[in-house]
């Protein structure tokens, strides 16, 4: 074996030491690489109300809950809306005049297809009545291992942490699913994501059913429809739209507010 000139930093080799502690730990004959995970998102509501609907504030909901699943194999995975989700929720309020909708409460469009094989993704997004689709590489998380482990629906999973673009990101995921995959497009750790929390609960990921039977020819797919953008323009369409969401929120007459997750 060579000699190694330096030591390598004690941050790094603990990291090393705990991935071949948890490669080891699992025989390979024992873990499955497809199936399915349904996951529950809990989004936490941040919004301002106009003066003349304070009151009301103790009568609208102050998070937003939908189930998604996620379809993977060792190659690529889909996440989409779970077939059964709520219906939306509406507050009226001034005889009629104002009407809250919880957007998202209904069945949520949008899915995220990932590529592990040639790190691309594609997602198809619904916004305010028009479909879009972003084309683009798998984006790249600065994964720390804490050294924490716990169990979770049977599972064993080892906390991680990362921080991308402002973003505090804390997941747990289980090597007995080795798959780099995740909710959305949270991926890169040695194992399947199971639970994922962003900016301490403002967005959570919770795994309620796993599936490890494999997947149905078909069910995974790169979403094909809707106009194609790159994600900076879709990210400009709807800081746009909201502003001027914005603008009409002071007009008079029957307005619908909405209130549009992250």
């Amino acid at each position: 074996m060579d000699r190694i000139s330096a030591p390598l930093p004690t941050e790094i080799m603990k990291q090393l030491l705990s991935l071949i502690a948890l490669v080891l730990a699992f025989p390979l004959s024992s873990i499955a690489q497809e199936g399915s995970v349904l996951y529950e998102r809990i989004v936490k509501m941040d919004f301002e109300l106009p003066p003349e609907m304070e009151h009301m504030r103790d009568q609208i909901p102050t998070d937003n809950t939908t189930s998604m699943i996620l379809y993977f194999n060792e190659l690529e995975s889909l996440m989409k809306a779970a077939e059964e989700q709520e219906k939306p929720q509406e507050i009226v309020a001034g005889g009629g005049n104002m009407v809250f909708r919880m957007a998202g409460s209904s069945r949520d469009e949008n899915e995220t297809y990932q590529n592990y094989d040639d790190g691309t993704v594609s997602e198809k997004r619904d916004f305010m009545g028009r479909t879009f689709l972003i084309a683009g590489d798998q984006p790249t998380y600065a994964w720390k291992l804490t050294g924490e482990q716990s169990e979770y629906l049977g599972f064993q999973v080892q906390k991680a942490t990362a921080v991308q673009d402002s973003t505090v990101i804390e997941a747990w995921f289980s090597p007995e699913i080795p798959v780099s995959a995740g909710p959305e497009l949270f991926s890169g750790l040695p194992g399947m994501i199971l639970v994922l929390s962003l900016n301490d609960g403002q967005t959570v990921f919770s795994a309620k059913e796993i599936n490890l039977d494999g997947v149905e020819e078909g069910v995974i797919y790169a979403p094909k429809k809707g106009k194609k953008v790159s994600r900076a323009e879709f990210d400009s369409i709807v800081e746009e739209k909201m502003k001027e969401m914005q603008a009409m929120r002071g007009g008079r007459g029957h307005n619908t507010v909405r209130i549009m997750r992250h």
